[in-house]
């Protein structure tokens, strides 16, 4: 929701794949089909993505999820399995090989899902099938960047007016922690990872390259692009 609401404010113009369309109307209020077009989709059933769904598109960001631990969000068959290993590798599979760049957000911990604390959280595979998603883009030819967030903060967010969803704060925590090597552990704004999530799209370098990401107590980059530019390229020389 913040990415799309980020990506409506630089009118940058957006396909969205839902699998109920109608929600981007609760979602996002009546937008102009020029700027924002919604498509029906489900990753999890390769027969939905035809690829006229993606016909034009340069860049994908993809932040599909559910939760590590059952819960009504399971219902419909909505698993960890299901969603961030066969959904992730079905949308690549379906992706023009012309594509600019795939953004895909997935969590801190993923290669440590067999070591404490992060076997907890693997109880029922969610990391696992994170990682095994994470493999499939890295393996695919496509150009990609991979986001790992830490724990999220802030939000849900349930208003779909823009100016409200863009003025919406992490608090006091807005500064911003990059990493590599799946080192962090820690928390991070859903804003944050929206915007670097855009962010990432054009900056050349980050391509190939995963990320971990927390957020901190200071002021943040915000969008500026040069400000995210020198955190990235701090990762890496790190």
């Amino acid at each position: 929701q913040l990415i799309v609401a980020s990506l409506l404010s630089r009118k940058i113009k957006s396909r969205l794949l839902l699998r109920d369309p109608s929600k981007a109307v609760s979602l996002f209020g009546e937008q102009v089909d020029d700027i924002l077009e919604v498509r029906k989709g489900d990753t999890r059933n390769p027969n939905d993505l035809d690829p006229a769904i993606f016909k034009g598109v340069t860049h994908v960001i993809c932040c599909t999820g559910t939760t590590a631990f059952p819960s009504k969000r399971w219902e419909g068959d909505n698993t960890p399995e299901r969603v961030d290993w066969e959904g992730i590798r079905n949308l690549v599979m379906a992706l023009p090989r012309t594509l600019s760049r795939f953004v895909l957000v997935s969590s801190v911990g993923v290669t440590k899902y067999n070591e404490l604390p992060w076997s907890i959280m693997n109880l029922f595979g969610v990391l696992k099938f994170k990682k095994m998603g994470e493999d499939f883009v890295r393996n695919s030819g496509i150009p990609y960047t991979i986001i790992r967030a830490g724990r999220l903060t802030d939000g849900p967010y349930t208003s779909y007016d823009l100016n409200t969803l863009l003025k919406a704060t992490a608090g006091e925590r807005r500064a911003v922690v990059v990493s590599q090597g799946d080192k962090l552990v820690g928390e991070v704004s859903r804003l944050v990872v929206a915007e670097a999530c855009i962010q990432a799209l054009d900056i050349d370098f980050t391509e190939g390259q995963i990320y971990e990401i927390n957020s901190v107590k200071g002021e943040g980059p915000g969008s500026d692009t040069e400000k995210w530019r020198e955190l990235f390229r701090a990762a890496q020389i790190s």
